[in-house]
């Protein structure tokens, strides 16, 4: 039973502890949180056996083997490094880091210091991408012409997504989401990416769009906003119909439509904990495998990732003050 503990106590990480208090497979360790008073709160809830008022002092525990980072955006590769440096297997939220240079660090340091290191891209974890992966497969809709992929949610009074030293706004929050959904279905080099936004006066995006050109022809039309919720579909167009994702956060359903429009298939998908569980199980299989990485989501996909994100905000003139 693998020693699990949670480096910042906030809300993902209450949602992380409830998916991990129904597995067997792990034991609730640690938490810590710069507040000892917060991390003794947080460990009595979830039902940790430690709670530490510093992440050194969790950090330098020899007990504590895997630690999923639930800090903001910005403080994720310091925090990551921090683990990393202690010996430690490292599950970091999305986004994994604020730009892809963060992202390469972090992956040589990891496979310096032989640990695991994953980015919790939990889209890539969960069934549904396991069932695309196979309805693709088997040229449900033939040749895949173009998808569009939206998600939106009424979230911008969240201080972490107002303040630019945070690495705020819509597109490392909820903006990877859609472009991940497009990563998943399409399979080729990206060509050319055309995309704007509309920017606070803070200087982070509210709402953006974005446009991705695969070297195959396909063309991924993508949005999300931090200002209203969306429907959050994804759609994948084929030369003999389309399949349509309901939520491409947390996958509800999936819907198979032949050429003229019409339905011909349902599939439901599996019912789940919360959705956490899978990234965490996966880290868990790769530990006792001896692998650096999760296949779900492999280090060269979290790079190319990070390369698409700061092109796009290089394309508009948005860099973090954290950076």
């Amino acid at each position: 039973m693998i020693k699990f503990a949670i480096l910042a106590a906030g809300g993902i990480a209450a949602k992380m502890s409830y998916a991990v208090s129904k597995l067997p497979e792990i034991h609730r360790y640690a938490v810590a949180s710069r507040s000892l008073e917060k991390a003794e709160t947080f460990a009595k809830e979830w039902g940790y056996e430690k709670a530490y008022g510093s992440y050194e002092e969790m950090l330098a525990d020899p007990c504590v083997e895997l630690v999923y980072v639930a800090s903001p955006h910005s403080h994720h590769y310091e925090h990551a490094k921090m683990c990393i440096e202690a010996g430690k297997h490292v599950l970091v939220e999305k986004a994994f880091t604020v730009n892809a240079g963060q992202a390469q660090e972090l992956i040589r340091l990891a496979r310096e210091k032989n640990v695991l290191l994953t980015e919790a891209m939990w889209t890539r974890f969960m069934p549904a991408r396991k069932i695309l992966d196979d309805l693709i497969a088997e040229g449900v809709i033939g040749e895949i012409y173009s998808l569009t992929a939206n998600l939106g949610y009424d979230i911008k009074h969240k201080e972490r997504l107002i303040k630019p030293e945070l690495a705020g706004g819509a597109l490392l929050d909820v903006g990877v989401y859609p472009i991940q959904f497009a990563l998943m279905a399409v399979h080729s080099p990206v060509k050319k990416i055309s995309s704007d936004a509309v920017l606070s006066e803070e200087g982070v995006d509210l709402t953006n769009s974005i446009t991705i050109t695969f070297e195959n022809g396909v063309m991924a039309v993508l949005h999300s906003s931090m200002l209203s919720l969306t429907d959050r579909e994804g759609v994948i167009y084929g030369e003999s119909g389309s399949i349509r994702f309901h939520n491409i956060n947390n996958c509800e359903g999936i819907s198979i439509y032949d050429k003229s429009g019409m339905p011909v298939r349902e599939i439901e998908i599996p019912k789940q904990i919360n959705g956490y569980e899978y990234e965490i199980l996966a880290c868990v299989k790769a530990i006792e495998e001896g692998r650096l990485e999760c296949s779900e989501m492999p280090h060269e996909e979290t790079i190319r990732g990070m390369e698409i994100l700061d092109t796009i905000r290089k394309q508009w003139g948005m860099k973090y003050s954290c950076e």
